[in-house]
């Protein structure tokens, strides 16, 4: 969300920087609905004193005497109430067309984020780890998993539909060992405060953190109008509405192993084999609210929170900066984490970390007070997956795979399995 002053005060800026994102030129659309809604609260304030100009006039003429001056002014100011009640009502439906203008407007992009128009112009910043080497044509991860009869994807089709999988046995275990080693990683070493947060939230929740109204095809809905999270950034993000923190709050780090659910609607005929694009998953989220000088470094440790978790598991992976026109709806910088799965060939993303500046913080109202000064500053917010437990099941399924098709258990999971160290048939 934005501040509309500041958009008056700096169009030019406002639209190159919606440029850089693919969008036409909007600021003057956007100041003149709010040179609409200002001419109209002006008349509302200039009806209003006319209407306690006139309440006075009626006083003043019953005490003179004067019946037709005050029935004059009676009827004046009933004209004027009239006025105001519709003049209200009207005046709310011009500040909610603001809002709803600058609703579906995605944040702006740091000025040094790459330039580009898709993936193909993201820039690579590192890599790490090695790539494995095998003596075989390594397997894809459902190849592996449905001859060890732990994958089963037909089970999962016929209980709800597509892009759903049952898991069994040793993978379940594996995919279950992952979130826990993410949440110790994170709460143990990374100084990141575990929550529970509920799965189902309100329109106020998915607004707040910029899911709604943009993104309403993509999320699932109740039939009592709560939606399921498709990701726990929104719940976690979300606990700060309303909030005033003192500077020395902050910052404030949560992480959650939850349950997501997203409808996939844009991407039909994607990745449709397999594990890796579900309509439910599991993701350890990553989520930080700072201040506003704090925020540039916090995406860079939180970037660095995500990494580590590929590092202790052994996997090769690359981390690059997304451009303007394939970062997300709410980000200003984001970093993506791919992993390299053999079978496929190919890296793909893990995780994805972003920093939303006060984006968020001005649609939740959450703000906090700076040392020694009068006026509130919004928060920034940061979210980052830490990573995509799904994913990463994948990434050791065929990173860890043996020629017979078992799966060897990466050491720091081990503890987490019971001193399982291979998954068999």
């Amino acid at each position: 969300m934005f501040d509309i002053k500041w958009i008056r005060d700096n169009p030019d800026k406002f639209d190159a920087a919606m440029k850089r994102r693919g969008n036409d030129p909007i600021a003057a659309d956007l100041v003149a609905l709010d040179d609409k809604r200002r001419a109209h609260v002006a008349k509302l304030q200039d009806a209003q004193e006319e209407r306690n100009r006139a309440s006075k006039e009626i006083g003043k003429a019953k005490a003179s005497g004067d019946e037709a001056a005050a029935q004059a002014a009676i009827e004046e100011v009933a004209k004027l109430k009239s006025f105001l009640q519709t003049g209200e009502e009207e005046g709310k439906t011009l500040s909610q067309a603001v809002t709803d203008a600058l609703a579906v407007l995605p944040n702006l992009p740091y000025d040094d984020v790459p330039e580009g128009a898709d993936e193909a112009d993201n820039v690579e910043v590192r890599k790490a780890g090695d790539k494995p080497a095998f003596n075989f044509k390594p397997k894809e991860h459902f190849e592996l998993g449905e001859a060890l009869g732990q994958m089963d994807f037909e089970a999962a089709a016929k209980i709800s539909g597509s892009r759903f999988a049952v898991l069994k046995g040793g993978i379940a275990r594996l995919e279950r060992a992952l979130g826990q080693f993410m949440l110790d990683l994170h709460t143990q070493e990374h100084d990141y405060t575990e929550i529970q947060p509920p799965l189902l939230v309100r329109d106020e929740a998915a607004y707040g953190t910029d899911k709604l109204p943009k993104f309403a095809d993509d999320l699932f809905r109740t039939t009592d109008g709560r939606w399921l999270i498709p990701t726990a950034e929104v719940p976690l993000t979300y606990m700060g509405a309303d909030e005033i923190y003192g500077q020395g709050d902050l910052p404030i780090r949560m992480t959650a192993h939850t349950a997501c659910f997203r409808s996939e609607a844009g991407s039909a005929g994607r990745d449709t084999r397999g594990y890796l694009r579900q309509h439910q998953f599991y993701k350890v989220e990553l989520v930080s609210i700072t201040d506003q000088d704090s925020s540039a470094e916090e995406h860079q440790r939180m970037t660095k929170c995500a990494e580590t978790v590929l590092d202790k598991l052994g996997l090769h992976y690359r981390t690059v900066e997304l451009c303007t026109g394939d970062m997300g709806f709410g980000a200003r910088r984001t970093y993506d984490i791919e992993v390299w799965m053999p079978g496929q060939d190919t890296y793909r993303e893990i995780s994805s970390c972003s920093v939303c500046g006060d984006f968020q913080g001005r649609r939740m109202n959450s703000r906090y007070r700076v040392d020694g000064e009068k006026q509130l500053q919004f928060v920034h917010t940061l979210n980052g997956s830490g990573i995509a437990v799904g994913r990463a099941l994948i990434a050791v399924m065929e990173n860890y795979q043996n020629e017979d098709g078992t799966i060897n258990v990466p050491d720091v999971l081990k503890p987490y399995m019971g001193g399982v160290s291979v998954i068999g048939a």
